[in-house]
């Protein structure tokens, strides 16, 4: 890997954990488990619609991984890392459908994914169906902010485009 990518990569990353601690150190907006803003997710979204899905990819891994050792506990990376899984996957596959327009639809979709990945780990984990009754709430926090992370990835996305190239 050239010394360029691989150091806009650590930046890319090193962002995505620091608003990841800004957004932990916020008292939940609601009291349902699993309900959060996800503005780390604002730098996934700028690395797939100007970058690269691969370095979207590894820059989620490591802020995964990171933040599961730096502020988490073990069992929330299987958490994170299913929800942050299953929200690249889809994001990627509606930023391809709509050729890299509207960004806030790409959010919402990734949103409404994390939180299915969520919830489908805690359920393998408890083998509680009481644990879907969740979904409704994970549904519509799931698009709601998501919607919001998209639209905050399409302003920033523009002002840090420029630093982003898949081909360094």
């Amino acid at each position: 890997m050239p010394l360029k990518r691989l150091t806009t990569l650590a930046l890319y990353t090193t962002l995505s954990l620091a608003i990841y601690a800004l957004e932990s150190a916020i008292p939940p907006l609601v009291p349902i488990p699993g309900i959060k803003l996800g503005l780390a997710n604002i730098i996934t979204l700028i690395l797939l619609q100007h970058g690269s899905p691969r370095d979207a990819a590894l820059v989620l891994a490591a802020r995964i991984l990171l933040s599961t050792l730096l502020f988490g506990q073990f069992i929330s990376l299987a958490y994170s890392l299913t929800g942050g899984i299953f929200s690249l996957l889809a994001m990627f596959l509606i930023n391809r459908l709509l050729y890299g327009k509207m960004s806030f639809l790409t959010g919402a979709v990734g949103g409404l994914a994390h939180n299915a990945g969520q919830l489908l780990v805690a359920f393998a984990l408890t083998a509680t169906p009481g644990v879907l009754t969740y979904l409704p709430f994970l549904i519509l926090s799931g698009i709601i902010t998501g919607f919001f992370t998209g639209l905050a990835a399409s302003f920033a996305g523009r002002r840090l485009s420029y630093i982003i190239s898949s081909k360094s």
